[in-house]
């Protein structure tokens, strides 16, 4: 399938519709302003508390003239570039496609040569976030404002957080053997410059000593709570740059309590060198990114930790290192962490996004030059990206779109086939925006007998309105339908094109209703929770008690308690269920579903860790999740 790297079929449809959007966006822009000037969010509110000389109203009173005058002025332009814009849109692509370039050879093609299908089995990582990127007169309806700051400072926070150094710790015991679940997300290959993890060789070595391996007296928990700095790229090329642990099964001595100060210093949460924007979290203080002795501590706050003084020249700690101690205490976490011994995976709340992040679902990046501005973030780690999807006008729906479907992709592995699905069935102030469903086939690997390995990937954004059940059931029986449909169409067992196999198939997205309300039984309900897995449901309407909402208190999102990442960590951790996240809001209507049939015939793909994550606090109203799949063969269980 040829996919689209610009909107339009020839650069004369381009031309004319970069002329129009420039006839068009004078008074675009300034009627968003205008707007805004009179919606102020709770920061701004707190902010002009403290202004005794009322400056800001003052400003707003001297520039609504000006802006007005200026409407007034560009509204005979932005006619007339409308009427040039609407009829064009019959020939928009329904989405972009965008792709790094330079990666150089450890780009996606090399990803591929990593799984040939057979062997030890392959973890894939999943997240899905809304990170309400509106026009910012209507973000600040949701208490969020400066949409363009935002946008780069979400997009260097995930990338940051998904290429980040990273610590791998190994239990040696004569009881077990196998590899410390805290450190789960971090024991994936170390990142190259280029953002793109590479095959650590060599076997796992049976020591009781712990190790550091680096350069010099470097040391990885310097950068690891939120990545290199912004804009610095990521120097991890050789597999000495990760940082090893190792620990024996006998401990000399009495292990810390969870309290214990972390030797050295705590490495910085907020993303280095990021602009210091307007939104108040941008500049976050030391210590923001997660105690190592908390109990909900995530596995990716371990490398904070970094040697004592005792350290060598060659870079390992002595015997009396306290990173060793610290060792026992993650060890400690990780079984604090996972509350219920019949639960088959991982759960926890997470400071950051998860290691060696593959595949990213966004929804609500509907603005232009946000899309962009984030685009230009993501594609530091990921090198393909598909934004700007949807469409406009009266294209493919039955009502005027003003708005995109708000859904962008990112990915490490390269994309074969997409399709896009606006929902027909919408109404009140949705029907302004082209939702709809995104479907993905990328693939993932390649067998010794040329056969690719592929996955299936939707990504969606459901009615919002709580009350019209209706309407959101109606769209997962279209959902559905594409689904099935997108399968067929995309499937491959020609002569030409050997059979592939299917490793995963995966949904996710803002569904807009939860598991536990009354008013949501419809949707609760739905088959397609039979086809497909939620971690997180024991049923309709009942919820695994470790489980916590995903949609957050908009009045209460600059808070003290929870608009940093560490402190909204401390505040969800202690939530279960049902109960309230912020002030009085606490459903989980983000959701990551995996099927469970229609893979490939004896291989499976079982959840290994799933995580709630707090980074982009204070930055969008709903926590991001994510979801970490082991795919594995029958032949390799046995």
């Amino acid at each position: 399938m040829v996919l689209y790297t610009t909107p339009f079929p020839n650069s004369c449809l381009s031309a004319l519709h970069c002329v129009s959007w420039a006839l068009i966006f004078p008074c675009y822009w300034l009627v968003d302003r205008l707007a805004a000037s009179f919606i102020p969010t709770t920061y701004e509110k707190r902010q002009r508390a403290d202004d005794p000389c009322c400056l800001q109203l003052l400003c707003t009173a001297l520039f609504t003239p000006i802006y007005l005058a200026l409407l007034v002025a560009s509204l005979p332009f932005a006619f007339l570039g409308f009427l040039f814009w609407s009829p064009l849109q019959s020939a928009r692509r329904p989405y972009i496609y965008s792709r790094l370039e330079d990666k150089g050879l450890a780009g996606g093609a090399a990803l591929l040569s990593e799984w040939k299908g057979t062997g030890p089995g392959k973890s894939f990582c999943f997240a899905t976030a809304n990170v309400c990127l509106l026009p910012d007169s209507l973000a600040r309806v949701n208490n969020l404002f400066n949409t363009q700051a935002r946008a780069k400072e979400i997009g260097q926070r995930i990338r940051n957080g998904a290429a980040r150094p990273q610590i791998k710790i190994y239990i040696d015991s004569p009881t077990n053997t196998s590899i410390s679940a805290a450190s789960f997300s971090s024991l994936v290959s170390p990142q190259g410059g280029d953002g793109v993890a590479r095959a650590v060789p060599g076997s796992i070595k049976r020591t009781a000593s712990v190790e550091y391996k680096g350069d010099g007296g470097r040391h990885p928990g310097d950068e690891a709570a939120n990545g290199p700095a912004s804009g610095d790229p990521v120097d991890s090329s050789s597999p000495e740059d990760a940082c090893i642990v190792r620990i024996g099964g006998e401990e000399g001595g009495r292990p810390p309590e969870a309290d214990d100060p972390v030797p050295g210093g705590q490495a910085r949460n907020g993303a280095g060198g990021g602009p210091r924007g307007q939104t108040p979290n941008h500049n976050q203080q030391d210590g923001d990114s997660g105690s190592l002795g908390s109990p909900s501590a995530s596995r990716e706050s371990l490398v904070k930790g970094r040697a004592g003084p005792d350290t060598s020249a060659s870079g390992e700690p002595g015997a009396n290192s306290k990173l060793l101690y610290k060792a026992s205490v993650v060890k400690k976490a990780a079984a604090r962490r996972r509350r219920h011994p019949d639960e088959a995976f991982d759960h926890e709340v997470s400071a950051f996004f998860p290691a060696n992040l593959d595949f990213l679902c966004l929804q609500e990046v509907f603005d232009k030059r946000a899309a962009t501005k984030l685009k230009e973030q993501l594609h530091g780690y990921f090198e393909y990206i598909l934004y700007d999807v949807g469409v406009y006008g009266c294209q493919g729906c039955c009502s005027f779109k003003c708005l995109n479907s708000g859904l962008l992709f990112a990915s490490r592995y390269p994309i074969m086939d997409v399709a896009y699905h606006c929902y027909p069935n919408k109404c009140n102030d949705d029907a302004l925006a082209s939702k709809g469903a995104l479907f993905l086939k990328v693939q993932v690997g390649s067998t010794p007998q040329d056969q690719r390995i592929v996955g299936y990937i939707a990504c969606t954004h459901l009615h919002a309105p709580q009350e019209d059940s209706a309407i959101r059931c109606g769209q997962l029986d279209l959902l559905q339908d594409w689904l099935a449909d997108f399968r067929k169409s995309t499937s491959s067992s020609s002569a030409a094109n050997p059979e592939e196999l299917v490793a995963f198939d995966v949904v996710c997205g803002d569904f807009n209703f939860d598991n536990c309300s009354s008013d949501d039984k419809l949707e609760q309900q739905h088959s397609l929770f039979t086809h497909y897995r939620d971690p997180c449901r024991l049923g309709p309407g009942e919820e695994k008690p470790w489980a916590i909402g995903t949609l957050l208190d908009t009045n209460g999102l600059y808070d003290e308690d929870v608009c940093t990442p560490d402190n909204l960590q401390n505040k969800s951790s202690g939530q279960k269920g049902r109960k309230e996240l912020l002030k009085g809001n606490g459903r989980r209507i983000d959701y990551m579903l995996h099927a469970e049939e229609g893979l490939c015939p004896d291989w499976k793909a079982e959840v290994e860790e799933f995580s709630f994550i707090t980074q982009l606090s204070g930055l969008t109203d709903h926590l991001p999740v994510a979801m970490r799949l082991m795919v594995s063969s029958g032949e390799e269980e046995a």
